[in-house]
């Protein structure tokens, strides 16, 4: 999978993860000659993109489970678009924002949003929690890349989240959705947590602002009340996407579920979508049963999956069974502004961590 001019030994992240997100947007449909996903990957990864990855990188970030800065993500949408995205950390910047800086007027990125909120999430201060500024790049064929940011509601401690999630909604003129939120998806004390607060960086009609909720030791009636606030929703859907993926109702006391909402201008206290994450990677023993899973969703939406099985060899040419997490996560979307199933591809450049042992049949459970 790597260019044979290149040495392992000399192998870069720059190098790794640039062929892995050129082949992934390749097997979606991307002209060949399209070069400004790599442009972006580049300034993103910085100086850091220059460094071996058989070295400990100097920053480990927590994008990945193998402390890699970054992750990629094919969404697979109702109206038959399948999207690319990378989720990244500008490790090599010394100021979280300056990657954003650069690239803000040639991409035409709009951040009045994040202006209005950056004292309460990038705070002087050195960081708490596992992340200060995280970045979404995302790419369709033949459409200028657009951005996203995620920032971190724990910044300042767990005990200043919900104040900051509160804050930043008021001064993002929503405050009227933080009550609802809290009534339908933080209902279980110390279990239900805010976890991102994303902003999307143009000003299209639909520009989210969005929040992000994660649910320790969740059952899947915890993901179906979370859902209820936005219209649209079906509980039924969410118990068979839990059923199918995680083997189980509940609980899920792995790596936990997150639910996120979506605003957008006109929609009031009430959020247009609802997106649940399953982090599969916890629930799986290794990466051939995690896609039989996938696959299995993907069928019961009417999605291509070969579309899947072209993007993880984009980015791995590895036995699934010799590891567990190059499938790391997978996202449900339902409501007013479109549905659909995400799935979540690790880059792997530190490490591939070992599969887990597999049950035996007759300890499999039964899904109903």
């Amino acid at each position: 999978m790597v260019e044979a001019s290149v040495s392992m030994a000399d192998l870069s992240m720059y190098t790794h993860t640039s062929g892995q997100l050129d082949r992934l947007c390749r097997a979606v449909g991307f002209d060949p000659a399209e070069r400004r996903h790599l442009d972006l990957l580049r300034g993103l990864l910085g100086t850091a993109g220059e460094a071996s990855v058989f070295e400990p990188p100097r920053v480990a970030s927590n994008v990945a489970d193998d402390t890699s800065p970054i992750e990629f993500s094919v969404a697979f949408d109702a109206d038959g678009e399948c999207v690319v995205r990378l989720l990244g950390e500008a490790v090599g910047d010394p100021g979280p924002r300056d990657f954003l800086d650069r690239v803000a007027a040639e991409y035409g990125l709009v951040t009045d949003r994040l202006d209005a909120v950056a004292d309460l999430f990038l705070p002087h201060e050195e960081r708490r929690g596992p992340f200060t500024l995280w970045y979404s790049l995302i790419f369709r064929p033949g459409a200028a890349p657009r951005l996203k940011v995620y920032l971190n509601p724990q910044i300042s401690g767990s005990t200043m989240a919900d104040s900051l999630v509160s804050e930043g909604l008021r001064r993002l003129n929503i405050a009227e959705a933080f009550d609802p939120v809290i009534e339908y998806a933080l209902r279980r004390g110390d279990l239900d947590n805010f976890a991102f607060f994303a902003l999307d960086l143009d000003d299209s009609p639909l520009s989210r602002v969005k929040v992000y909720v994660s649910h320790e030791a969740a059952e899947s009636e915890d993901a179906e009340r979370a859902a209820e606030l936005v219209p649209g929703t079906d509980p039924a859907l969410i118990r068979e996407f839990l059923a199918l993926l995680g083997g189980r109702k509940g609980p899920f006391d792995g790596r936990p579920l997150v639910s996120s909402y979506s605003f957008v201008e006109g929609s009031g206290h009430r959020p247009a979508n609802y997106s649940l994450y399953l982090p599969i990677r916890s629930y799986v023993p290794d990466d051939e049963v995690a896609r039989a899973r996938v696959q299995a969703i993907l069928a019961q939406f009417n999605f291509d999956g070969t579309t899947l099985d072209k993007a993880i060899a984009a980015v791995s040419d590895r036995s699934l069974r010799d590891g567990v997490g190059l499938i790391a996560h997978v996202s449900l979307r339902m409501g007013e502004f479109g549905s659909g199933i995400t799935v979540y591809l690790s880059s792997e450049a530190y490490q591939v961590l070992p599969p887990r042992k597999r049950p035996a049949l007759s300890a499999l459970p039964a899904l109903r």
